[in-house]
């Protein structure tokens, strides 16, 4: 049996995680002086979207649900996309 915390720690802990995708793209765009979106934005987007889900799926949400398992997919393919970019970059 898991403690009284454990679902809502999770749940806050992955909207954290969440969120902290944000705070990565702001500081690197400031560096390069443009709007940039880094690699490390989608790995943040990923496992907070896969653990906000767990989370849905425990509070039996389909709402929340249904946006994060669609968030979850376009950001692994984004993933995807930039990771045969660079191997076509580095092969070409």
């Amino acid at each position: 049996m898991r403690p009284d915390w454990f679902w809502p720690g999770l749940g806050f802990f992955a909207q954290g995680l969440f969120a902290a995708r944000f705070l990565v793209q702001w500081l690197k765009s400031e560096r390069a002086g443009m709007s940039v979106i880094p690699i490390s934005f989608w790995y943040f987007s990923i496992f907070g979207s896969m653990l906000l889900l767990v989370y849905a799926i425990h509070k039996q949400d389909p709402v929340f649900i249904v946006g994060q398992l669609a968030g979850s997919v376009i950001y692994v393919r984004n993933l995807f996309l930039l990771r045969r970019r660079g191997a076509e970059a580095a092969a070409g």
